[in-house]
C-alpha cells in the first residue's frame, strides 16, 4: 500500500532540513588565520601577517615576501600586545621561526576586547616596527556556540520522537 500524502510530506520536510543544515556542520570547526597585513612594508622587509587573535591564547604568523635569510636567525620578529584601553603594560612575545620559514608567535590575551599589537622586525637589513588594531574574539563563535553545537543533539531528539509517534500510532492500526 502507498505511502499517505502527509507522511510524503513529513519525509520531505525532514530531508530538506537536513539539507539546509549541512553548512552548519561544515562549519563548525575554527578556520584558519586571516591576513591582518598584506605585502606591508616594515622597514627594510616586505612582510604578510597572519592571525587568530582568540581569547586564551592566540596565534599570529609572519611570512617574508622575498627571502631574507643570511643566517637561522635572521630577521628576528616579536610581537608587543596591550589592550587598546591601557589597562596592561605591553608584553613582548619573540616569534619563533617554523621548518616552513614562517615565523609563529603564541599571544596571551586575557579578555575580548580591542588590543594593539606592534610588530618588530630586526635583521641584517636594518630594523622596522609597525602598530596594528586587533579585535579578540572568543573562541569558537562565542554565544552561537550553544545553538550550533546542540543542533546534532536536538535533530536526533526530533527523529526520536517523530519514530515514536510512528511506531505508536501503527500499534493503534487494525491489520
Amino acid at each position: 500500500m502507498g505511502r499517505s500524502c502527509s507522511e510524503r510530506w513529513r519525509e520531505r520536510a525532514l530531508a530538506s532540513l537536513f539539507l539546509a543544515l549541512i553548512p552548519c556542520f561544515a562549519r563548525a570547526h575554527e578556520g584558519p588565520p586571516y591576513p591582518m597585513l598584506v605585502d606591508h612594508v616594515v622597514g627594510p622587509y616586505e612582510l604578510s601577517l597572519w592571525g587568530d587573535p582568540d581569547v586564551g591564547t592566540g596565534s599570529f604568523f609572519v611570512v617574508f615576501d622575498q627571502p631574507v635569510y643570511r643566517t637561522d636567525e635572521d630577521p628576528s620578529v616579536a610581537l608587543e600586545v596591550w589592550p587598546s584601553s591601557g589597562r596592561l603594560e605591553p608584553v613582548r612575545y619573540d616569534a619563533l621561526v617554523q621548518r616552513d620559514r614562517t615565523y609563529a608567535v603564541r599571544v596571551e590575551f586575557d579578555r575580548e576586547e580591542s588590543w594593539s599589537a606592534r610588530l618588530y622586525v630586526t635583521g641584517s637589513r636594518g630594523s622596522g616596527d609597525v602598530t596594528i588594531e586587533v579585535a579578540v574574539t572568543p573562541p569558537g563563535y562565542g554565544r552561537w556556540d550553544l545553538l550550533i553545537y546542540g543542533t546534532p543533539f536536538l535533530l536526533l531528539g526530533g527523529l526520536w520522537v517523530i519514530v515514536a509517534l510512528k511506531k505508536r500510532v501503527d500499534r493503534g492500526a487494525p491489520r
